[in-house]
């Protein structure tokens, strides 16, 4: 074989592999993308979860102090110390 059959061969062999190498890694870094989406989304859920929970805990207290106590609204807004 001629030098330039040669260095033709081996150009185009590693252009071959650099092309599968790319594109093997851009699969893999758009796989793990995709998982960290899949990750961050269900770590949402389960705060949202947790924010309905507690929301859900205080309306209950809420009604229960409310059978029990007496609230009254002040009509200077609750602002204390108005007078300075």
């Amino acid at each position: 074989m001629s030098r330039a059959s040669k260095l033709t061969l081996a150009g185009t062999s590693l252009a071959a592999v650099a092309t599968v190498f790319f594109v093997h890694y851009g699969q893999q870094s758009e796989k793990a993308a995709m998982h960290a989406g899949v990750v961050r989304d269900m770590e949402q859920q389960r705060v949202k979860k947790e924010r309905q929970a507690d929301f859900e805990m205080q309306k209950e207290l809420e009604s229960e102090y409310k059978k029990v106590q007496t609230v009254h609204d002040e009509d200077g807004g609750g602002k204390a110390g108005a007078g300075g």
